[in-house]
C-alpha cells in the first residue's frame, strides 16, 4: 500500500520526529489502552491526554499536537460540537473513535463532513495485533495528512424531469477512502442535480455507508441510496457502494446502467474495490467519467488505468486539496488520470464533460 504524500512545503525538520498525539476520551481504560497502541509505532508519540473538551482544550493548547483521536461521546460538550469548534478556531487532522452504534455511526458520518480526517471503531479485543497495527498506521496517517475546511453548502435545485432516454447518458464513477466524506460533500454538492447517474466507492465500514447515504439524501436534490444488484440507474441518482463483502459492478443492458454486486473471492485488499468498479465498466470507457479523490493506498488506478485507455474522461484530486494524496496520486503518475485539479474544480470539470458527452449523443451543442 502506498503511504501517505506528505504535505506540499512540509518542514523536513519536522519530519524526523515522531508525531504528537493527543488523546481525548472519558475513559480512562480506553485512553490507557490507547497510549500503549500509539507508542508501540515509534512514529508515534502520545503527549497528551483528556477527558472531556474543557481539558482537551487546554491540553492541546500547551502540547501543539499533529493529530487528535477524539471520542464521539463525552460528558458536557461531546465530540462533535468540540471538532466543529475546533476545525473553526484551531484546525487539526482527527481521528474519530466510537462505538458501532446507530446513532454514533450518524454523528461519526457528520464529523468526517465537518473534516475529521478518519473514523475508528472502539475494538472488541483490544489485543488483536493487526488491529493494534491497523490503528497505528491510520493515525500516523492522518498526522500526516492536510486539514481541509469543510465547505460551505450550496441550496440545490430540485432534479428535474429527464426528456434523454438513460441510454444516452453517461456515467460518473468516483472513488475515495481517507478524507472522502468531506471531499464527496463538496463533489456533490457542485454536480448537476439532473445531471447523469453516480456510482461511488469510498471505503469505510458499512454502518457508517448507511448513514452516510441517508445524510446524503437529505441534504442533496438527487436521490442517493445503496446500491441493489439489478437497479437501473438514471439521471439524477447517486448510489454508494454497500460494504457487505461484495464488489459493486457496472453493466449495460439495453442501453442502460444496471448495477451487479459480485462477491469477493479473495485477493482484492477492499471490498468494495474503486479498481473493481472502474474495471467492469472498461467496456463502456467511452460514455463514462470517472474521478479519483483523496485516500490512502493506490485502489482506483489500475481501473481507472483500463477506463482511460477505453475512451473515458478520467481526473484526479491534486495534492494541495487532498487530505491524503495516495490514491488521486498513483493515477496522476500511472497516467490513469487524464486531468488533474482541485477538488473545487472538479465538478464544473465532470458536469461539463457530461454536457459535452450528450451534445455528441444528440448532435446539440452542450
Amino acid at each position: 500500500m502506498t503511504g501517505p504524500s506528505l504535505s506540499p512545503g512540509a518542514d523536513p525538520a519536522h519530519l524526523t520526529r515522531p508525531r504528537r498525539v493527543v488523546i481525548v476520551d472519558d475513559s480512562v481504560f480506553l485512553r490507557r489502552w490507547l497510549r500503549v497502541v500509539l507508542e508501540g509505532n515509534r512514529r508515534l508519540a502520545v503527549v497528551g491526554e483528556a477527558g472531556d473538551a474543557q481539558e482537551a482544550r487546554a491540553v492541546i493548547k500547551a502540547t501543539r499536537p499533529d493529530v487528535i483521536t477524539l471520542d464521539i461521546e463525552m460528558p458536557g460538550m461531546d465530540g462533535l460540537n468540540f471538532l466543529e469548534k475546533l476545525m473553526r478556531l484551531n484546525p487539526l487532522p482527527v481521528v474519530m473513535f466510537s462505538g458501532m452504534t446507530t446513532g454514533n455511526s450518524e454523528a461519526t458520518v457528520r464529523a468526517l463532513m465537518l473534516g475529521a480526517v478518519d473514523c475508528l471503531e472502539k475494538p472488541e479485543n483490544g489485543s488483536d495485533q493487526r488491529l493494534r497495527d491497523n490503528i497505528a498506521r491510520r493515525v500516523f496517517a492522518a498526522a500526516c495528512s492536510q486539514v481541509q475546511a469543510p465547505s460551505r453548502p450550496r441550496t440545490g435545485g430540485p432534479v428535474r424531469a429527464a426528456s434523454t432516454p438513460f441510454g444516452r447518458w453517461p456515467l460518473i464513477l468516483i472513488g475515495a477512502s481517507t478524507g472522502g466524506v468531506a471531499a464527496l460533500d463538496t463533489l456533490i454538492d457542485g454536480l448537476d442535480p439532473a445531471g447523469p447517474p453516480v456510482v461511488i466507492v469510498q471505503h469505510m465500514p458499512g454502518t457508517y455507508l448507511v448513514s452516510f447515504s441517508q445524510l446524503l439524501d437529505r441534504r442533496f436534490a438527487q436521490q442517493v441510496s445503496l446500491a441493489e444488484p439489478g437497479m437501473t440507474l438514471g439521471p439524477g441518482q447517486i448510489v454508494l457502494a454497500p460494504a457487505l463483502g461484495e464488489h459493486t459492478e457496472i453493466d449495460r443492458r439495453a442501453g442502460a446502467w444496471e448495477i451487479r454486486l459480485t462477491p469477493d473471492r479473495g485477493g482484492a485488499r477492499h471490498v468494495p474495490s474503486v479498481d473493481r468498479l472502474f474495471a467492469s465498466a472498461a467496456p463502456h470507457g467511452q460514455d463514462v467519467i470517472a474521478a479519483i479523490l483523496t485516500g490512502l493506498g493506490r485502489d482506483g488506478a489500475t481501473g481507472m488505468k483500463a477506463l482511460r485507455e477505453a475512451g473515458a474522461i478520467t481526473f484526479a484530486q491534486d495534492a494541495q486539496s487532498s487530505t491524503v494524496y495516495g490514491m488521486p496520486r498513483v493515477a496522476w503518475e500511472t497516467g490513469a488520470a487524464l486531468v488533474q485539479a482541485p477538488l473545487t474544480e472538479l465538478p464544473d470539470r465532470i458536469n461539463e464533460a457530461a454536457a459535452r458527452h450528450r451534445a455528441q449523443q444528440t448532435g446539440h451543442r452542450p
